[in-house]
């Protein structure tokens, strides 16, 4: 086992293989509450480990780790789920040639061996599965497909899955099934979980009809007539605006991030200011350009990017509030958010709070996966929740942080790691000293990055999929870094040299396009003190 930093409350643990990746998942699943752990996420060769900072720490754990014996560990076998698959993917012929084999005998090895998902990534619902008897170990495509339709099985690697939705890729497609692996609206969205068997069948060969077991039929999908309250009347929503809270944690079986607020410190401030639970969802406004009409009295709060803020009145009244505050509203007022001067996202709470429906334990809306309530537009009508409970409002609040305008150079502390040691010192050495430029290329999944030198890899062979964390800073082929932001995928294929530390995340999220980052090292980059025990 090699002990590898990500940030200061995760680590990878790097594995010899996709037997004990899972050996060693299995056995954590049962010790989580106990050693502190707040996610586990699996990948073809490694762990990512998030943990709780304040009653543990990176060593600790990891010499908790190396002293589990996974060499005996088997994964529990789960739900046996069979899917029926139309074989005419294009990349079948391909396939067939690369192997050595005829196109009859790739369907024959894919339908007669039992898979197992080992983990899942990519796009929620999307999983990993693994045969041991398969033998269609096959590489990814040259170039990857802008668009794979829902519902393509594929064969990339030593792996084979089904795109849940419509998305690019660069798996070989060998077919298609009617069967729908993802469903939000499902009691169990996600078909596919680690430990789930999984038996492909050939539907030209078979005249049986296959049903999902039916737990996984049960739709709860609401009806869309349905009436509520129409307390605000959305005039406008610039260039967008969403429901965020602090966002999913612990999804990661299903293949979903975080997601969440890009400034949580804004948006607990804006709660706090109107006496609401921290986590109450409100609306994040990117750019400003969000207007409203009020259509009862309410209390509203703005916080986070700085913009002004315009009440016009029934009466025809015009008056501006300041950010941070109580802002009383009677009907017939139209409040309005201008531009934003510095900064990127605002934020908008209302006394009580949003009425509007969690999915998958948040109201956070996932711009990559697409889950959570949609994202808001022209005349959508929305509701306050009913409650006579009276808590204090607070009139301290300030900004947490100094929002960056587009010609300031923002200073973020990076942790180096788990991948730092694939890039040549003179990378190294790049990254630090000289300055990226956010591009307009960049949203909530990540700040794409330009600098005048790309940053060369040392190693070169492919790296097989790991997870990745909120603020990983992922080099592409290219050389110019990609920092993950919230809606970052769960997974990814390209080595990352360090990660900005938690307590610069929102601000990472606050920078706007064109302004320029230079990246702190907290430390150098070294392995954990469990690494030096091996039990595997």
């Amino acid at each position: 086992m090699r002990f590898l930093p990500v940030n200061i409350d995760a680590f990878i643990v790097e594995l010899n293989s996709l037997e004990q990746t899972m050996a060693l998942t299995d056995m954590l699943q049962g010790v989580i509450a106990d050693w502190h752990i707040k996610e586990i996420i699996p990948a073809a060769r490694t762990l990512l480990i998030r943990y709780n900072p304040i009653v543990t720490n990176a060593n600790i754990l990891a010499k908790q780790i190396a002293q589990l014996d996974i060499s005996a560990s088997i994964m529990q076998s789960g739900e046996l789920v069979t899917i029926p698959v139309r074989y005419n993917g294009e990349d079948l012929p391909q396939v067939a040639d690369y192997l050595g084999i005829t196109v009859a005998e790739v369907i024959a090895r894919h339908t007669n061996n039992e898979y197992q998902v080992a983990f899942c990534g990519f796009a929620p619902g999307f999983a990993y599965m693994v045969s041991k008897t398969a033998q269609l170990n096959v590489p990814r495509r040259n170039s990857p497909r802008v668009r794979i339709p829902a519902g393509s099985v594929a064969l990339a690697g030593e792996f084979s899955s089904v795109y849940p939705q419509a998305s690019p890729g660069g798996w070989q497609l060998i077919g298609i099934t009617d069967t729908a692996v993802w469903d939000i609206y499902r009691d169990e969205p996600a078909l596919f979980k680690p430990g789930t068997r999984v038996h492909f069948i050939d539907v030209s060969q078979s005249k049986t009809t296959y049903h999902l077991p039916a737990h996984l039929l049960a739709s709860k999908k609401q009806d869309d007539t349905v009436e509520q309250q129409q307390d605000i009347t959305v005039l406008t929503t610039g260039l967008q605006t969403l429901f965020q809270d602090n966002g999913r944690i612990g999804q990661a079986a299903l293949g979903i991030s975080e997601s969440g607020a890009m400034d949580k410190s804004a948006l607990h401030s804006a709660n706090r200011v109107l006496g609401n639970s921290i986590n109450e969802p409100a609306l994040e406004i990117t750019q400003g350009g969000f207007s409203a009409q009020i259509n009862r009295s309410m209390l509203v709060a703005v916080t986070g990017a700085v913009c002004d803020i315009t009440i016009t009145t029934a009466q025809g009244e015009t008056y501006t509030s300041p950010m941070y505050r109580p802002i009383q509203l009677e009907v017939g007022d139209i409040i309005r958010l201008g531009n934003v001067k510095c900064g990127v996202r605002s934020y908008l709470a209302v006394r009580g709070g949003f009425q509007v429906s969690p999915i998958l334990t948040s109201c956070a809306y996932d711009t990559l996966a697409q889950v959570g309530p949609l994202p808001l537009k022209a005349g959508q009508t929305l509701a306050i929740k009913q409650t006579n409970a009276l808590r204090s409002i607070s009139l301290t609040e300030t900004s947490a942080i100094d929002y960056p305008t587009s010609e300031d150079v923002v200073v973020l502390d990076i942790v180096l790691g788990p991948r730092t040691d694939w890039f040549t010192q003179q990378a190294i050495a790049l990254l630090t000293s000289q300055l990226w430029q956010v591009t307009p290329a960049s949203n909530r999944i990540g700040l794409r990055l330009s600098g005048e030198q790309p940053l060369s890899r040392e190693k070169h062979q492919e790296l097989p999929s790991e997870g990745t964390c909120i603020g990983a800073i992922q080099i592409p082929a290219n050389g110019q870094p990609v920092l993950f932001l919230n809606d970052h995928p769960l997974t990814g294929g390209y080595p990352v040299i360090g990660a900005v530390c938690n307590y610069h995340l929102d601000l990472a999220g606050q920078i706007p396009v064109n302004a320029k980052i230079k990246f702190n090292p907290i430390g150098i980059f070294k392995e954990f003190e469990g690494s030096d025990v091996d039990h595997v």
